[in-house]
């Protein structure tokens, strides 16, 4: 689960900035902000429609982990996710850990 959450947590960072605010001390800021492009990559390959909308189906072939978590993800029970709302579940999951 943390690896989990540590992953999630990075799929909004696009910059290197957020990187480095989200990231725990002394973590190295190129490699978040590397993870965080992986992230953003299977989230933008998992989204075929590309919409920036992932569907439980979408998320079940390509991101397993969030498919997993997708209905607490999923608060607003619109049938689909975004990086935003993956990101603020994490940072929730984050501070309730």
């Amino acid at each position: 689960m943390k690896k989990f959450l540590a992953v999630v947590l990075l799929c909004c960072a696009s910059t290197v900035t957020f990187a480095q605010t989200a990231a725990p001390q002394g973590a190295n800021p190129q490699r978040m902000e590397r993870m965080a492009q992986q992230l953003q990559t299977r989230f933008a390959n998992a989204n075929t429609t590309h919409d920036g909308k992932l569907t439980k189906e979408q998320a079940a072939a390509g991101m397993p982990m969030v498919a997993k978590h997708f209905d607490e993800i999923d608060t607003q029970k619109a049938g689909y996710i975004t990086l935003p709302q993956i990101a603020a579940f994490m940072q929730e999951r984050g501070a309730a850990h």
